[in-house]
C-alpha cells in the first residue's frame, strides 16, 4: 500500500501544476488571448496561432525548448532544434522565398517612385535605433530592436541572430509579428490624424502595364544592385528576390508553386512555434521586454507617420496624383499594410481603388528593411 501511495504521489508531482510560477500563467493567459485574437477576430491566424501555441507549451513544459546540455540523455528539447533553425538565419530567409514567390511585384516597376516611399517609411526604424541607445540598450541590441518598426519578423529575427542578440530575439520576433497582426488597428489612426478627408479620397492614375521582360529583370538588377552594395544582404535580400524570379520566370512552376504554399507554410509552423517557445516566463517577463515592446510600437508607429507625411509631400509635388495614403504601405508588412491604405480609402470614397498602388510601396518596404538591416550589419562588421 506504501509503494502505490508512494507511486501516486510521484504521478502527482510529475504534473505541470506542481512547477507552474506565477509567470508561467500570465504567459499562458496571454498565449490564450493571441489565439483568441487570431481565431476569433481573424488577426493573421498563419502567424498568431503557431506562436501562441508555441508560448502556451514553453510555460507549461519548459523542456520542449531545453538544448543538449540541459538534459540527461544528451537530446534537445523538440522546438530548440527548430529555434536554432531561427538562429542559424535559415528559416527568416527560406520565409522570405515565399514572400517572394506569392508577391507581384509589377506596381513597384511601373511606379518607381514606391521606392522613395519605401525608403521614407524606413525612418521609424533609425528613430527607434537612437531612443533604444538613448534608454540603455547596447549599440547591436539597439539595432536589433529597432528593425521592428519595419514591421517584417523574418529580417527581425535575421538581424537578431547576426548581431548576437539571441537572448532578445524571442521578445523582438513576438513583438514584430504582434504589431505585423495589428496592422488593421495601429495603421488607421495615425494615417487619418495625418490626411485630410481630400487627401484620402484622392483617385490615382491607373498602372500602366508591366512587360514580362521588366519582371524578370527586376529581381536580377535588385540583386545585383543591392548585393553588390550590400553583400551581407545577400540571404534576405537574394531569396526574396530568387522566389519572385521563380515566379515570373514562367519556367519553374513546380518550385514557384512550392516555394509559395508547400515550403512557406513548413517554415511558418516552424518559425511560428519556435519564436512562440522562446517566451518562456523567465525569459520574457522583464523590464526589457516591456522596453522592446514599446519601442516596437513606437517605431512603427513613426514609420507608419514618415510614410504617410512623404506621401502628402509627393501629393504636393505631383498636384494631387498620389494620394498619401499608399506612403503608409511602405512599412514592410506585405500585403496587410496595402489591404490597410485600400480600406481607408475605400471608407471615404468607396470607389476609390488604392490596393494596387499601395502594393508598391509595401514591396518597395520590404526591400528597405533588408538594406536596412544590412546597413546595420556593415555599420558593426558583421
Amino acid at each position: 500500500m506504501e509503494y502505490v501511495g508512494e507511486t501516486l504521489s510521484n504521478l502527482i508531482h510529475q504534473t505541470a501544476f506542481f512547477n507552474l510560477t506565477f509567470g508561467n500563467l500570465i504567459m499562458i493567459v496571454v498565449a490564450c488571448v493571441f489565439l483568441y485574437l487570431a481565431i476569433r477576430w481573424d488577426f493573421e491566424p498563419l502567424l498568431l496561432v503557431p506562436i501562441a501555441f508555441g508560448m502556451l507549451l514553453v510555460n507549461i513544459y519548459p523542456d520542449i525548448m531545453a538544448s543538449p546540455e540541459e538534459t540527461s540523455n544528451g537530446v534537445g528539447g523538440l522546438l530548440y532544434y527548430f529555434y536554432s533553425l531561427d538562429e542559424w538565419s535559415i528559416l527568416p530567409s527560406l520565409i522570405l522565398m515565399g514572400v517572394g514567390a506569392m508577391t507581384d511585384f509589377s506596381p513597384l516597376i511601373a511606379n518607381p517612385i514606391c521606392f522613395l516611399l519605401g525608403a521614407a517609411a524606413q525612418f521609424g526604424i533609425f528613430g527607434a535605433y537612437l531612443i533604444a541607445m538613448a534608454i540603455g540598450f547596447n549599440n547591436e541590441a539597439a539595432a536589433a530592436i529597432s528593425i521592428i518598426g519595419g514591421a517584417d519578423g523574418p529580417t527581425s529575427i535575421f538581424l537578431a541572430g547576426k548581431l548576437g542578440q539571441t537572448d532578445l530575439m524571442g521578445p523582438i520576433a513576438v513583438a514584430a509579428y504582434s504589431y505585423m497582426s495589428l496592422v488593421p488597428i495601429i495603421q488607421p489612426p495615425i494615417m487619418k490624424a495625418l490626411t485630410t478627408k481630400e487627401e484620402r479620397g484622392i483617385h490615382m492614375d491607373n498602372l500602366r502595364q508591366v512587360s514580362k521582360l521588366e519582371r524578370i529583370l527586376f529581381p536580377v538588377v535588385v540583386t545585383l544592385v543591392v548585393c553588390l552594395l550590400l553583400p551581407t544582404t545577400a540571404p534576405l535580400v537574394g531569396m526574396l528576390m530568387l522566389g519572385n524570379l521563380f515566379r515570373e520566370s514562367g519556367v519553374v512552376r513546380q518550385l514557384s508553386e512550392t516555394a509559395s504554399n508547400a515550403m512557406m507554410y513548413i517554415v511558418v509552423i516552424l518559425l511560428g512555434t519556435s519564436v512562440g517557445a522562446s517566451t518562456s516566463a523567465e525569459r520574457f517577463l522583464n523590464t526589457d521586454t516591456l522596453k522592446i515592446v514599446g519601442l516596437g510600437l513606437a517605431a512603427f508607429a513613426f514609420g507608419t507617420a514618415a510614410g504617410v507625411i512623404f506621401g502628402k509631400v509627393l501629393c504636393f509635388i505631383t498636384h494631387g496624383k498620389i494620394n498619401p495614403l499608399i506612403g503608409a504601405a511602405g512599412v514592410s508588412a506585405v500585403p496587410m499594410a496595402a489591404r490597410v491604405a485600400q480600406k481607408v480609402g475605400a471608407e471615404e470614397d468607396p470607389t476609390n481603388f488604392l490596393l494596387m498602388h499601395a502594393m508598391g510601396p509595401n514591396v518597395a518596404g520590404v526591400i528597405g528593411t533588408a538594406v536596412a538591416a544590412g546597413v546595420f550589419m556593415a555599420i558593426f562588421g558583421v
